[in-house]
C-alpha cells in the first residue's frame, strides 16, 4: 500500500541504548536527557511546517517525543501500534556495529541482510507502517509520524528506492510529486540543509 500524499516522519528522540549503540527494537527504554533536549529542539523545525496532528508509536521514546511536540505546536495526538518499531529478534540489545563486523556488513543494505530469522520480516514491517500512514486519511491533515529508524528506513526504501541518513529528533518530508517520491530535511534557515538520501 502506498500513502496517496506527502507527510512527514520523525525518529523520536535518543536513548541510553542508542547512545551505546545497541539494536533497541521493541525494548520500551526511556528517553535519556539529550532525548529530551532532541524533542524540545524539533519543535523549532516544525512549528512553521502546518502540522496538524500528530500520530505515534507506542514505543515511551517515540510517544514521550510526540506528546513534547504535541502540546508546543498544540494539535491532537494519537497513538498507533502500526508504526511500532521493528523487532530485531536475537540481535536486541546487541551491539549494532559488533554485528555488522562480525557479519562483514557495512551498509543499511547489509545490515538488512544480516538480520535474523526469529524476528520480525523487513518487509513486513514496511507494509504495516505504509498501511498505517495510508489509512490516516483525514481530509485537510498535515500529518507528523512519530516513529523509529528503521520504520522511516523500510518506508523511504519502499517509495524512494534508498535508505537515507536518519537523526534523532530531526523531521524529514516524505513528498509525493506525481506518483514519485522523495525525501528532504526539513530546514531552519541559516541552521539546518537538507541531507540527500544514504545510499
Amino acid at each position: 500500500m502506498t500513502p496517496a500524499r506527502t507527510f512527514y516522519g520523525l525518529r523520536h528522540g535518543a536513548t541510553d541504548w542508542n547512545r551505546e549503540g545497541r539494536f533497541q527494537g521493541r525494548t520500551d527504554n526511556p528517553l535519556n536527557e539529550d532525548g529530551l533536549r532532541q524533542a524540545h529542539e524539533a519543535v523549532d523545525m516544525l512549528r512553521g511546517a502546518g502540522i496538524s496532528r500528530i500520530v505515534a508509536s507506542p514505543l515511551a521514546r517515540a510517544a514521550r517525543t510526540a506528546e513534547i511536540i504535541a502540546a508546543a505546536i498544540s494539535v491532537p495526538l494519537a497513538i498507533d501500534d502500526g508504526i511500532i518499531e521493528f523487532d530485531f529478534g536475537s540481535f536486541e540489545g546487541l551491539p549494532v556495529r559488533d554485528l555488522m563486523i562480525k557479519h562483514g556488513v557495512n551498509s543499511a543494505t547489509g545490515l538488512v541482510s544480516i538480520l535474523p530469522a526469529d524476528g520480525e520480516s523487513w518487509d513486513a514491517m514496511t507494509e504495516r507502517s505504509l498501511a498505517c500512514v495510508s489509512a490516516w486519511r483525514h481530509p485537510g491533515d498535515n500529518l507528523l509520524f512519530v516513529c523509529h529508524d528503521a520504520v522511516m528506513q523500510g518506508m523511504a526504501n519502499a517509495l524512494c528506492g534508498s535508505y537515507f541518513k536518519n537523526s534523532h529528533g530531526t523531521p524529514f518530508r516524505y513528498v509525493r510529486e506525481q506518483a514519485q517520491w522523495r525525501i528532504e530535511q526539513v530546514a531552519i534557515a541559516g541552521r539546518y540543509s537538507p541531507s540527500p538520501p544514504a545510499t
